[in-house]
């Protein structure tokens, strides 16, 4: 699988966030979006530690994966907890293709890095907006994606901060261009057109999707405004 999510990440996508979808419909959600054309869905988990938010864990990966894997998806675990290296053999069980971490939350980057490498899940690497984009300089070869973060995690629904878009020309210089550059925050159909220019490729979408009337509607508005596959 890892093969297949490599090639996706490779492309434009648009990968909706569960975190903000209506928990009582969970899976009638992710149908809908992956009958819109969406193959990436994003899982955000938080431990109560390194964002105040406690979410998802492997079990809701596990419920999801034969759903999204059946319609030719990929599930995109973006771990936002304290020691990432921990869990990373959990969520690979239940399923996870992907799996990023946050190089705030570990002092062993290169360590959890090689980890999910070899537990057979594509590597991303996630920093927050008050990181230099540095931080990804000592183990690019190591990675699939990279993450920058375009609001403050931990909490749904933020106003996207303008000044990522600064960040996004050197995360791409650094990665080069077989690395997907993923955006996650205040993503939707006026803030998706900017990243895709400054260098990201995958963007999350959380609060603009599931909050909608229509969540296919508004992924594939999403999706469109950035020609999206």
């Amino acid at each position: 699988m890892s093969d297949m999510a490599r090639e996706l990440l490779r492309d434009v996508r648009v990968a909706p966030s569960i975190l903000a979808a209506d928990f009582g419909r969970l899976r009638e959600q992710v149908v809908e979006v992956l009958q819109a054309g969406a193959r990436v869905i994003h899982v955000d988990v938080m431990d109560g530690h390194f964002v105040p938010p406690i979410t998802l864990g492997p079990p809701i990966v596990g419920a999801l994966s034969e759903t999204v894997h059946e319609a030719g998806g990929i599930l995109d675990v973006h771990l936002m907890i304290e020691r990432p290296e921990r869990q990373v053999s959990e969520f690979v069980r239940a399923g996870a293709d992907s799996i990023t971490f946050h190089a705030e939350a570990t002092p062993h980057v290169a360590y959890a890095a090689n980890l999910i490498r070899e537990s057979g899940a594509c590597v991303g690497l996630a920093f927050n907006p008050g990181t230099a984009v540095g931080a990804l300089a000592e183990v690019t070869e190591l990675l699939d994606m990279a993450l920058c973060m375009t609001v403050n995690p931990g909490w749904g629904g933020q106003a996207f901060i303008a000044h990522s878009l600064e960040k996004l020309p050197r995360v791409r210089a650094l990665v080069g261009s077989d690395v997907a550059v993923e955006v996650d925050g205040g993503i939707e159909s006026l803030t998706a057109p900017p990243c895709l220019e400054a260098g990201a490729n995958v963007f999350v979408a959380g609060s603009a999707i599931f909050s909608a009337p229509d969540p296919a509607e508004t992924y594939r508005a999403i999706a469109a405004s950035v020609d999206a596959a």
